[in-house]
């Protein structure tokens, strides 16, 4: 596993998940969003989003964490690992609901400079809808994948507590 992608629902765990991989495996970390988002919540223009994904994805090794399916043929070609957090809908809420109440007015370490956490009823609704408009055409795109690639798709905290364990019995000198 030298790059990886992790992909799912927002609020399903993704950039915390990639942190602990990336502090077991010692890959650097790119989380897309500290890419994408310009301050104030501006997004990157298309060409130049395409750009920043190629040269991120050039690098000889990496763990990146985001979806932005423009640009998710470009980290597959790449990437020898696909990791897919498959999870609820209500999880992921839950989750993002939490994340607004501990961040709002901050940057979050894992997003774009000057991006401070807000309520985005349109977010909401992105997130509410992710699984009915979203997940099967994600799983028909991993599962189509060449058997050269790894894919792992996972669908709660205890099966990636496992792999992240797993990794570590792997790089025994690193805690999971």
């Amino acid at each position: 596993m030298q790059k990886i992608i992790v992909i799912g629902c927002c609020g399903a765990g993704k950039s915390t998940f990639s942190k602990k991989l990336s502090t077991i495996t010692g890959l650097e970390l790119l989380h897309l969003d500290q890419y994408y988002w310009k301050p104030n919540w501006e997004e990157s223009d298309s060409l130049e989003w395409q750009k920043t994904v190629k040269q991120l994805a050039d690098k000889p090794a990496w763990i990146i964490d985001g979806n932005y399916r423009s640009t998710l043929d470009i980290r597959l070609k790449q990437a020898d690992t696909i990791i897919y957090l498959d999870y609820p809908t209500l999880v992921c809420l839950w989750r993002i609901t939490k994340r607004i109440i501990k961040y709002r007015g901050k940057e979050r370490p894992d997003m774009g400079k000057g991006c401070k956490e807000r309520f985005d009823l349109e977010f909401y609704h992105y997130v509410a809808t992710f699984n009915s408009k979203r997940r099967k055409k994600l799983l028909k795109t991993v599962n189509s994948l060449p058997p050269n690639k790894q894919v792992f798709i996972f669908k709660n905290d205890k099966e990636t507590a496992q792999f992240l364990e797993n990794c570590a019995t792997q790089n025994p000198n690193i805690e999971a």
